[in-house]
């Protein structure tokens, strides 16, 4: 049977009963009563059929019907019964009466059921306003009259009261936003005519009516759209709703003249002037609504209108999603809470979920009409989000006219309290649409992006020097970079790499592209290869794995020609480990090779030696002969040490004239010895060089592992061993001991407390006599510094003077001395009786020489203490003789000598000099060494050196002193030789400057 049979049925049968009423007055009870009994079992069986979302409101309706038919049946029951039961009557009239709050109440459950919680109060306002036009209009023309009119009964005055209490509720339903549904326009037609029967004073029709359109309403399909809400936004004021509020607002003003016109006066004027000023209110509550809705609008256009500019200027997805969260957030009013979630459409390769594929085939169909709907069905995604309201405004972004790709964009939902969604629904079709159109925008803008991109890196491949090929699965090149041609000299496409590859790197090649394949990421290698012109050329290679992206699908292999690069990266390398003079490794590598040598010695047991070789006196080559022949030499050394090494060994160039020789893999110290043999033989003959020939003569320090396992150590002890080697002499080779590092750290300490007595003044001088020998008078004094140690005592000066002049504080030392011996001259010359008063000779370091200012410092100590020039001696060491380079000493010695200051050479014939030196230099006195003094008794050399040196001397007008006189017999000798002066032990011991007052006085024996 068809769906709408049923209610076609059931309205013919309640015309049928309506027909039958005016025929059969004696059944007019019973047939209102089957009437209203059969519209509630319409109501119930439709309500059953159709299970609206609320059946409380059909329930209701069909209580009202009920009510109805029972009501009337019972006030028209025959008279002997209603005689009879005298109170059945005012039943059967409260009955009917009630049956109208209760249709009241249904119709209220219809309406509240139909706007939700949605403010419609521009729908209510209108509600109102008609009722109270129509309200007026029935108390104008029925109420009232009927009222003054006593054959009218109460029941037939109340009926319309309670009828315009359901029109109102029946309008208000009418007002609902949306379209409204068959079963609504059923009820309302039932309602109406009822209106009118009890108007007219035929209320059985219109209970008819009633019953036919309440059962008609519920058993049509449409009857469980009537309990949901309304999907349709708040609609504008349309020029039909217009008329109706002008035409209810002209009620009053009506009914005032028609009443006018009749009577000449108007009757109830209270009650009109009330119903009027409520309507007015009522309008004007209307028009401020049409007024807050104008400026809500114009809101919204001012919102859409910033959202379209920031949309226009919006650079990718995520701008978008915060241009429509904060235009949502402007739509709404401050104090909604809303949430929004912007889902983007994303071409994916794997099938869609049934479920999905039927939610997007429906978007594409709806467009850009948003939609309400629950949010539990919406996609899980978009749902957590939105889990704190029940409704979600679902809004596709669909264009159309898109040139490519899926026409859905993606999908706008907005949460929010219901209400605010159906106000928001107009206003998010144009925001979708609106970010549909930046969303492709920003889409074809990256597409172009990407093209241009593409066309850049095309012309870059193109024309990049490195090759880039593509590999298939068997390593054959199916696309190679036009720089190939280049490269090997022809297009490879088409070979396997490795065929390409020179065929020593074949294995190592697959191995790689294997690893790579396998998951493994390519460092940088080498391969060597066949180039163009058949030359081999290295490649640097690396290898990505892209068989996984389609449009490749492949291994991508990039090669670059190195083979320049490498060969300045070991020329550099070379530059950096290895002296440029000599070609042999510097400081750095020797270092590392020791380290190297060290770990393979402590893992198989062997021996290492460490070889300190340094040339004696190439400064001296340097300075006569030129930095061009000192490099000559030193290339022709580098050579020779080098030649006098095994393989296995290594040869450095330390710096200067600084050699270094390492030996590994040795099983006896006496290797290490006998490399240090072979370098010594190997250096013995003579070197040619543009000059003349040469003999290169080195010291070496030697050091083997059995003394320290440390390179640092292992380079310290060599080095110490090589100051041994050179203080031993020349051409000599020492090994390390290890008393010698004792005796190191003690002249390391013996240094450290020369600076400090240097500084606090531990230093006191003695004086020893210089006597005329023929006369033993004392005709001048040596001074002689002594260092009076804090636990050691007083300290002679061939203990401390080599270290002071090593470490420079043989500068303030010297000052001091010879102030103080300037100081003890001037008191001896203030306390001798007049005459011939001694002279005082003091030693000078030619570092004191070297210090600027020294001649000055000489002419002010003399002022100060007053002594002439005459009574000060100053001794320089007789290697100062051979210095040609200490041009600026000699220069300073001729101007203390012409100030009158005699200058004497010390320990003469100790230093190798030439005798022919003396009349070179502005020398005064000659004193010679004490070995000579103590030998020329009983060898014949020496007194002849000795008699040779004296005779010179006199021949140069040169005073000779001999130091060292311990007996009478060097006295004598010496007298006879002709020496006119000398010193020694015989004479006296170094005096305190007391003592030597007493000494030249006769107050005391002479020591």
């Amino acid at each position: 049977m068809p769906t709408r049979w049923p209610a076609a049925l059931f309205g013919a049968w309640i015309v049928l009963l309506a027909v039958v009423y005016p025929l059969q007055p004696a059944l007019h009870g019973w047939l209102i009563l089957a009437g209203g009994l059969s519209a509630l079992v319409a109501v119930l069986v439709g309500t059953y059929r159709s299970q609206p979302d609320d059946r409380m409101p059909w329930w209701l309706l069909s209580a009202a019907t009920g009510l109805s038919g029972l009501g009337a049946a019972i006030g028209n029951a025959p008279s002997f019964i209603t005689n009879w039961l005298l109170w059945l009557e005012p039943v059967g009239t409260a009955l009917l009466l009630c049956s109208y709050p209760v249709l009241a109440v249904a119709l209220a459950g219809f309406v509240r059921r139909r706007t939700g919680s949605s403010r419609d109060l521009p729908g209510l306002l209108d509600a109102a306003i008609v009722t109270s036009g129509v309200a007026l209009l029935v108390w104008t023309f029925v109420i009232g009259p009927r009222m003054s009119d006593a054959s009218v009964n109460g029941l037939e005055q109340l009926l319309p009261v309670a009828d315009l209490l359901c029109l109102g509720l029946l309008i208000r339903l009418a007002t609902v936003p949306g379209r409204l549904v068959a079963s609504g326009y059923w009820l309302g037609a039932g309602t109406g005519a009822m209106l009118v029967a009890d108007v007219v004073r035929a209320s059985a029709h219109g209970q008819f009516a009633l019953y036919a359109t309440a059962g008609m309403a519920a058993l049509i399909p449409s009857m469980a759209e009537l309990t949901r809400a309304s999907a349709a936004p708040a609609a504008e004021t349309s020029r039909g709703r217009l008329a109706l509020l002008a035409v209810a607002a002209l009620a009053a003003p009506t009914v005032l003249m028609v009443k006018m016109f009749q009577d000449s006066q108007v009757a109830g004027l209270f009650l009109v002037a009330v119903l009027s000023l409520l309507m007015l209110m009522l309008v004007l509550a209307r028009m401020s609504g049409i007024m807050a809705s104008h400026r809500q609008a114009m809101a919204r256009e001012r919102a859409l209108r910033e959202a379209s500019a920031a949309l226009v200027s919006a650079a990718d997805a995520e701008a978008v999603g915060l241009a429509v969260r904060t235009t949502v957030a402007q739509l709404l009013p401050g104090d909604v809470p809303h949430g929004v979630v912007l889902a983007i459409s994303i071409a994916q390769s794997e099938p869609l979920s049934p479920e999905a594929a039927a939610q997007a085939a429906v978007d594409r169909a709806t467009g850009t009409a948003a939609r309400l709907v629950q949010t539990r069905d919406v996609d899980w995604a978009v749902s957590v989000r939105l889990t704190q309201f029940a409704e979600t405004l679902r809004c596709p972004m669909v264009l159309q006219d898109r040139p490519t790709g899926d026409p859905l964009v993606g999908v706008l939902h907005v949460g929010a309290p219901a209400w605010a969604l159906r106000e928001l629904q107009r206003s998010v079709e144009v925001l979708a649409g609106q970010v549909a159109l930046a969303l492709e925008r920003i889409a074809l803008s990256h597409e172009v992006a990407r093209r241009n991109s593409e066309a850049y890196f095309r012309t870059l491949i193109l024309n990049t020097a490195d090759v880039i090929t593509i590999l298939d699965e068997h390593d054959r090149i199916r696309y190679a970079s036009p720089s190939a041609l280049g490269v090997f000299g022809a297009d490879p496409t088409g070979y396997r790499l490795p065929d390409v590859l020179h065929p020593a790197d074949q294995s190592r090649l697959a191995e790689a592209l294997a690893g790579v394949r396998g998951g493994e990421e390519m460092r940088l290698l080498d391969f060597r290869a066949v180039g163009a012109g058949r030359t081999e050329v290295l490649l640097e290679m690396h290898c990505r794995d892209l068989r996984a992206d389609q449009s490749v699908a492949g291994l991508v292999v990039t090669m670059r020609d190195v083979t320049e690069q490498r060969q300045l990266e070991r020329e550099l390398t070379h530059q950096a480990f290895h002296d440029a003079m000599t070609g042999l490794a510097n400081r750095v590598l020797f270092h590392d090779r020791l380290k190297h040598a060290l770990a393979r010695s402590a893992r198989d047991g062997s021996v290492v030696g460490v070889l300190f070789i340094d040339l004696d006196d190439f400064k001296i080559v340097n300075d006569t002969l030129g930095h061009a022949v000192g490099d000559q030499l030193l290339i022709a050394v580098a050579h020779r040490i080098a030649g006098s090494l095994r393989a296995d060994d290594t040869a450095a160039r330390l710096g200067g004239d600084e050699f270094a020789a390492l030996v590994e893999n040795v099983n006896d110290p006496g290797a290490v010895e006998e490399t240090a043999n072979r370098i010594l033989t190997a250096l013995a003959s003579p070197i040619d060089t543009d000059a003349k020939p040469l003999h290169a003569v080195a010291s070496i320090g030697i050091t083997t592992t059995l003394e320290a396992a440390d390179a640092n150590e292992l380079l310290r002890q060599a080095d110490l061993a090589l100051y041994v080697a050179k203080g031993a002499g020349k051409n000599q080779w020492r090994r390390y001991q290890r008393h010698l590092h004792d005796e190191m750290v003690e002249r390391l300490e013996l240094r450290s407390a020369l600076d400090h007595a240097v500084n606090e003044g531990h230093f006191l001088l003695h004086y020893q006599p210089i006597v005329d020998l023929a006369s033993g008078v004392a005709v001048g004094f040596e001074a002689l510094v002594r260092w009076h140690h804090p636990q050691r005592g007083v300290i002679t000066p061939d203990q401390f003077i080599e270290v002071a002049e090593e470490s420079g504080l043989i500068v303030p030392m010297g000052r001091w001395v010879l102030e103080e011996a300037l100081r003890t001259v001037a008191d001896w010359r203030r306390i001798l009786l007049p005459g011939p008063a001694p002279y005082v000779t003091v030693n000078v370091s030619v570092r004191q020489f070297r210090e600027t200012g020294f001649v000055d410092q000489v002419r002010t100590a003399l002022q100060h203490t007053g002594v002439p020039p005459e009574s000060l001696m100053l001794e320089i060491t007789e290697t100062l003789l051979m210095k040609d380079d200490e041009q600026r000493v000699w220069a300073d010695l001729s101007t203390l000598r012409e100030m009158g200051i005699r200058i004497a050479i010390d320990d003469f014939g100790t230093g190798y000099s030439s005798l022919g030196y003396l009349r070179q230099r502005p020398i005064d006195v000659v004193k010679i060494d004490k070995t000579f003094i103590d030998d020329m008794v009983t060898s014949p050399q020496p007194l002849a050196l000795v008699s040779g040196i004296v005779t010179l001397a006199r021949n140069l007008q040169l005073t000779v002193v001999a130091e060292g006189i311990e007996d009478a017999a060097h006295r004598d000798l010496l007298v006879r030789l002709g020496c006119p002066l000398g010193q020694g032990f015989l004479f006296s011991s170094p005096l305190g400057p007391t003592e030597v007052l007493a000494w030249m006085t006769g107050a005391a024996a002479v020591a």
